[in-house]
């Protein structure tokens, strides 16, 4: 599958344009926020777990450098904590456009703070898009991240904007705090 998934999000997930939907955001959309939403909530899916594992060629890095971005892998038991968003149908127009280097628009149940639950949507990037980097060790992760920029800015900018934006969420990441650790090291010796 091409990293550009724009035109396949449409062919699979056709809303009309009165539909409002719930969007699951776990990466950059927690703390990048640059959509209008209707309604925003802490929420929860299960069985996926955020990873590094995603190549960025055209927001934090370039395709000579790729950065890595999250994406999500199943992992049953595994619960990943993250921010939905009510939206208006055509905001996908602007989100798909966002998220078009491999990600795809799957549906999925989240579940809010207070109980309640409700079907919508994630975009998560698989291990058949050709940005797919995969699994690699923290450190390794950290180095590439360290050494990688692209058009939205410092790769490394993305991670620390990511753990900050969990830790106010009150929410435990072991693979992205351990990558934040690694990646502090780095630039502490660099220093």
């Amino acid at each position: 599958m091409s990293h550009n998934t724009i035109e396949e999000n449409r062919r699979r997930s056709r809303l009309a344009d009165d539909d409002e939907v719930w969007l699951f955001g776990y990466g950059s959309l927690i703390y990048l926020v640059d959509f209008p939403y209707l309604e925003s909530r802490p929420a929860t899916i299960r069985d996926w777990s955020r990873r590094f594992w995603q190549g960025s060629h055209d927001h934090r890095g370039t395709p000579a450098n790729p950065g890595r971005v999250v994406t999500l892998i199943e992992e049953p038991g595994a619960v990943c904590g993250g921010v939905a968003y009510r939206v208006a149908a055509p905001v996908f127009a602007q989100l798909d456009v966002r998220e078009k280097n491999g990600y795809l628009r799957f549906a999925t149940e989240m579940e809010f703070a207070d109980g309640n639950r409700d079907t919508g949507l994630v975009y998560i990037a698989t291990p058949d898009n050709e940005a797919y980097l995969g699994a690699a060790s923290e450190a390794e992760i950290a180095r590439q991240i360290h050494a990688s920029a692209g058009p939205s800015g410092s790769n490394a900018d993305y991670l620390l904007r990511l753990a900050e934006s969990l830790r106010e969420l009150d929410l435990v990441d072991a693979h992205v705090f351990e990558i934040e650790r690694h990646l502090l090291r780095l630039a502490s010796d660099r220093g």
